[in-house]
């Protein structure tokens, strides 16, 4: 029996519409859960950002979520409240704004811990793109596709461009070359897998994120040379689900 194209597009948002709902369900679960779980961390640092260099001892700012809409984004404050002035709107490597516990919490990452508070608010997700400032907006010009997702803690971007302050070179603007060649890169990245991603998908890229941090992954760093190579891999994996056990 033929399948009429009204009833081919419905059973489609419905799916879509599942899958959401899906997502947004794991989303709760893992943000509650490791929120309770990680508090005296978090705590802890806070302790240590008092101790070092006084309070504040959270960091907001307005990012770009789902659909271009701003919202304010949480983190363990790693600058030195009186060096923000210094510098662009990016971190770079040995950037003099960081302090010592800073610089811990940029290595490891837990300056990203009090988003999981966003992830509950239901302005990021636990695997996403990176949101970006309103500065950078214009680089959304030709992938504003990217607005499709709410922004995340993990994903393919995060796990390859871990050290990604290293990556500007000497002599050349930071913003520029961001502009030009590291945001590009990144949303290609990202729109390779986004539009296929599954749960399982998402776990593992959580799995490959926390590796990338702890300097164990197999995943592909960046560098100035593998961009492309860097997609493919994403999309390969992605199209049909596969991922060896070499990745892990």
């Amino acid at each position: 029996m033929a399948i009429s194209n009204d009833a081919t597009a419905t059973l489609g948002v419905n799916v879509h519409s599942q899958q959401r709902r899906m997502f947004a369900i794991f989303d709760v679960l893992f943000a509650a859960f490791f929120l309770m779980c990680l508090a005296p961390i978090i705590l802890l640092a806070a302790a240590a950002i008092y101790l070092e260099s006084g309070h504040p001892v959270f960091f907001s700012q307005i990012r770009l979520g789902r659909n271009g809409q701003p919202f304010w984004l949480y983190k363990l404050r790693k600058f030195n409240d009186r060096k923000l002035t210094i510098g662009g709107a990016l971190t770079v490597e040995n950037d003099p704004r960081l302090t010592r516990v800073g610089w811990f919490l940029e290595r490891t990452k837990l300056d990203e811990l009090p988003q999981l508070w966003n992830i509950l608010k239901g302005e990021m997700s636990v695997v996403g793109p990176r949101p970006e400032t309103p500065h950078f907006a214009d680089c959304f010009k030709e992938y504003g596709q990217l607005f499709d997702y709410r922004p995340g803690i993990f994903g393919p971007v995060q796990a390859m461009f871990r050290n990604e302050s290293g990556l500007h070179r000497a002599g050349r603007d930071p913003e520029e070359f961001y502009r030009t060649v590291l945001f590009p890169a990144k949303a290609r990245i990202d729109l390779a897998y986004y539009p296929r991603r599954t749960v399982y998908q998402d776990v593992v890229w959580i799995i490959l994120g926390i590796l990338a941090v702890m300097g164990c992954s197999r995943v592909p760093q960046m560098d100035r040379n593998t961009v492309q190579e860097m997609e493919n891999w994403v999309r390969r994996r992605a199209l049909n689900g596969i991922w060896p056990r070499q990745v892990l």
